[in-house]
């Protein structure tokens, strides 16, 4: 004779995930709190407070753009944007830090009830559903990459336009804007 199961009954891992997969059962508490210093000084290495507290996707970029901005400045004083660098660092850095304390602070009053706190948005992954633009820059961008590598194509012209490359992306933000307004209205 088999005893009927509760409703309240946190299910076995075999009914909650699919095969192969484990998850742990919800703590009986509800959620826990996140330690908001923990949290900043975990965010000295940029990302993991933010990873910590739950926002994975933004923990992971933080930990790209980091490692690249690392990268270049390891790779040797010599360029003329070594000092632009070192401050964005410092700023990105310090940002970091401040974010995953105020992130643990906004997800402790959030899981407490208080009235009115509204948890900041996880990082949106692209999705890859098609993108004009987005097809356009990567075409254009392999093009000038394959004629350095296989034609000698050389690529100090860059140095000196890449200002415009933004430019175009703030305009395009700009007409986005416009469209969505205008969408808006009608």
């Amino acid at each position: 004779m088999t005893m009927p199961q509760q409703q309240n009954e946190i299910p076995s891992p075999a009914q909650a995930a699919p095969a192969g997969y484990y998850t742990a059962p919800p703590p009986p508490d509800g959620p826990r709190p996140k330690s908001p210093v923990l949290a900043c000084i975990l965010s000295i290495v940029p990302g993991l407070g933010q990873i910590y507290i739950g926002y994975y996707g933004l923990g992971f970029l933080h930990v790209v753009v980091a490692g690249a901005v690392f990268s270049i400045l390891l790779s040797g004083p010599t360029l003329e944007i070594f000092p632009m660098l070192v401050i964005f660092l410092i700023f990105f850095m310090l940002y970091n830090i401040v974010d995953a304390g105020r992130r643990a602070s906004l997800y402790n009053q959030a899981i407490a009830g208080v009235p009115g706190v509204d948890l900041p948005q996880p990082l949106r992954v692209p999705r890859f559903g098609g993108s004009i633009f987005g097809g356009a820059v990567l075409i254009v961008a392999g093009f000038v990459l394959l004629m350095h590598t296989k034609f000698q194509f050389s690529l100090d012209w860059i140095e000196e336009w890449w200002p415009v490359a933004p430019m175009i992306f703030g305009a395009y933000l700009i007409y986005r804007a416009i469209q969505d307004r205008a969408a808006a209205t009608e």
